[in-house]
């Protein structure tokens, strides 16, 4: 690629040290690794093509019809011969269908006639190499299914008659905030089994739209065999799971997204690959390193996954192709990079507290996986430039979500994940009457400044078994016998109102976006337990149960109600806006807390007992009126402030403004400037 379109990397050094000053130091370190990310495009690529060119792996290898004849390609220097096998060769190999070795890169090729195959046809690859042989599926892929009978999987030849045909363009990103429904298809139906791309698409697509999000973030959309690693251990990585449907009926779920103008991101996970062989590429030529590294580092210890060495050039070229293909195919509209601390530390940042600049940009990061993080992000937005990444990284790594012609990586945001971390702590450990505002504050309002960021309450990691959504921290077992509206439970009352003032708090002070996994905006009643031998198999807890949220006699439809009109003011005022919030009033006695955020005047009391009178928060000259209350009946609070009524701000001797605020225990209000008003 022309990489004049970029500055010099002293310049864009400069840049990104201008944002933080505390980089000067490492200014040397930060350009020899901007240095090694345009080396290695220069590389890849020979000067002779742009990323995008490059990244076209997908319609080379694999299966492909062209010109009359069935052609699969596959990369394995490692192997000795590769026969194709299946129900016409009665899966035994066959001279017949013996791939041919093309050149000394180790691609091998075999073409056959239209006859040969079918559509639906199951196939694999019996690959010999120095002292073994084995079967494998190949690496590129498109449709893997498995066999109900052997519990094994096969490749499927997917050429339908009539391929899908896309009715809507893709959504424009929009000039608001970020609000990003987290969702996984297989457990989003209410019935106990696995979930469907069409049921998706018919049933849960609306209920994003109706709840005024603007992106669904899916998970497990890549090929697993294993359906409890909720998607995060991959195998095929060119096919989307069919254990949820076809790819047309994928394509059809993107394509009605659209329609509806929700963005759609893929959860991607190109941190690691699964150990299987068989239908995995742990060992796709027999060498365990052909696409990972070699001895202990190719070996996850955490996570019992490999781990893809990054310096080889056709790793590069098979996950920069892997970001292609799930564009070019599926339309989608951006991607959660899962896994990024893994990638960015030799270490994986496993048992690493990240204290200080040192642990940066010292010797325990992986070069090689930044510069295929920041390729991959000049890739996806040369291809769609209103394209969305995000990284889930723990780290904190300085410039992650910079633009490349800053010096950064490219990410357009990264999860501010110890928002969730600190609502964990306090639900979890501490009384509320003992929650320290100050600390709390400090929490919601870290984050790099320089940077897009996205905060949560909950995601899908806090729903796991072995952990607990907040709603079940707060209420315990009584939601599954006091959440009628007919019930008084003191227990229930409490957690409902800090259910709801936990999402306001973290969405009115997050960076340039909020996310919230499915179900849990209603405070869905269960963890989430895919079916595995230690529960029998069981599918009780991989669903969603939809109608708590649709019975008025429940609680679960007071949060429901709750969550669409707080996602409303966010879309109203644009909300968060990525600029900083100002804190205007912090009382560790009292328990409230108030701040100013475009415009608004955010105001909570966490008093678990205490309602205050004419409680004096500082804001600008004129009248206000409440946008959202979560003391209204509605939202299953007590409706102890009248809704219509105005707040004018009042002076003090040194002509001070305040508000003067009946702030009820456990509840929050959000205000707005009236128009006008202002003296």
């Amino acid at each position: 690629m022309n990489t004049s379109k970029f500055e010099s990397p002293e310049q864009r050094v400069a840049r990104q040290i201008g944002r933080d000053s505390f980089l000067e130091g490492y200014g040397s370190v930060i350009e020899r690794r901007i240095r090694a990310a345009d080396a290695t495009r220069l590389r890849i690529t020979e000067g002779r093509m742009d990323l995008a060119e490059l990244a076209s792996g997908h319609e080379y290898f694999g299966l492909h019809f062209q010109d009359g004849r069935w052609v699969l390609r596959e990369w394995a220097p490692n192997a000795v011969s590769i026969h194709l096998k299946g129900p016409f060769s009665d899966w035994q190999p066959d001279p017949r269908y013996a791939f041919v070795r093309q050149g000394g890169e180790g691609v091998w090729q075999v073409e056959l006639p239209e006859a040969t195959l079918s559509h639906g046809d199951p196939y694999r690859l019996e690959v010999r190499w120095p002292g073994g042989v084995g079967d494998r599926l190949p690496a590129w892929t498109r449709r893997v299914v498995r066999d109900e009978k052997s519990n094994s999987f096969n490749a499927e030849v997917w050429r339908p008659s009539s391929p899908y045909t896309w009715r809507h363009a893709r959504p424009a990103r929009p000039s608001g905030p970020l609000l990003v429904y987290e969702a996984h298809v297989g457990m989003a139906q209410a019935e106990p089994k696995v979930g469907s791309y069409e049921e998706f698409r018919t049933d849960v697509l609306p209920r994003i739209r109706d709840a005024g999000y603007e992106a669904v973030q899916i998970m497990a959309l890549a090929e697993h065999p294993y359906y409890a690693s909720f998607g995060y251990q991959v195998s095929s990585y060119f096919a989307c799971s069919s254990r949820y449907g076809t790819p047309e009926e994928l394509k059809a779920l993107v394509d009605e997204a659209h329609g509806m103008g929700l963005r759609v991101f893929m959860d991607l996970v190109h941190s690691h690959a699964v150990r299987n062989e068989v239908e995995g590429i742990s060992s796709q030529d027999g060498s365990p390193s052909l696409y990972f590294h070699e001895g202990p580092r190719g070996e996850h210890p955490a996570w019992n996954s490999r781990c893809f060495d990054y310096a080889k050039p056709q790793v590069l070229h098979f996950l920069l192709s892997n970001c292609r293909f799930w564009m070019d195919e599926f339309r989608m509209d951006g991607f959660r990079f899962d896994g990024v601390t893994s990638m960015l530390y030799l270490d994986h940042g496993l048992q690493r507290a990240f204290t200080g600049y040192d642990d940066y940009f010292g010797p325990n990061l992986d070069e090689d996986a930044l510069t295929y993080l920041t390729l991959a992000n000049e890739l996806i937005h040369d291809i769609w430039p209103d394209a969305v990444t995000i990284a889930e990284d723990v780290s904190g790594y300085p410039g992650l979500a910079l633009p490349l012609s800053e010096g950064g990586a490219g990410f357009d945001y990264r999860f501010a994940m110890g928002v969730a971390d600190t609502w964990i702590e306090l639900t979890k450990d501490v009384p509320d009457e003992e929650w320290p505002i100050g600390k709390l504050w400090h929490e919601l309002t870290n984050r790099r400044r320089d940077e897009g960021t996205i905060s949560y309450a909950e995601s899908h990691d806090q729903a796991l078994v072995g952990d607990q959504t907040l709603i079940f921290r707060l209420i315990g077992a009584h939601m599954y016998d006091s959440m009628s509206t007919q019930t008084e439970n003191l227990s229930v009352e409490r957690g409902v109102a800090l259910h709801k003032m936990i999402r306001l708090a973290t969405l009115g002070t997050a960076g340039q976006g909020y996310l919230n996994f499915m179900g849990n905006e209603f405070g869905h009643p269960e963890w989430i337990d895919f079916p595995r031998e230690g529960n029998q198999w069981s599918y009780s807890y991989a669903r969603r149960q939809w109608g708590l949220a649709e019975d008025e006699n429940l609680r679960f439809h007071h949060l429901a109600a709750f969550d669409r009109d707080l996602i409303a003011v966010a879309r109203a005022y644009g909300i968060p806006d990525g600029l900083d919030e100002f804190l205007l009033h912090s009382d560790e006695d009292s328990k409230v807390l108030a701040w100013l955020r475009g415009g608004l005047v955010f105001a909570m009391n966490f008093h678990p007992s205490s309602s205050f009178t004419d409680y004096r928060i500082p804001a600008a000259p004129g009248t206000y009126r409440t946008v959202l209350d979560t003391d209204r009946s509605e939202y299953g609070g007590f409706s102890r402030q009248a809704a219509e009524i105005s707040h004018h701000s009042m002076p003090d001797r040194i002509e001070r403004h305040f508000l003067s605020l009946y702030l009820p225990s456990r509840t929050a209000l959000v205000l707005a400037p009236v128009a006008g008003t202002a003296p």
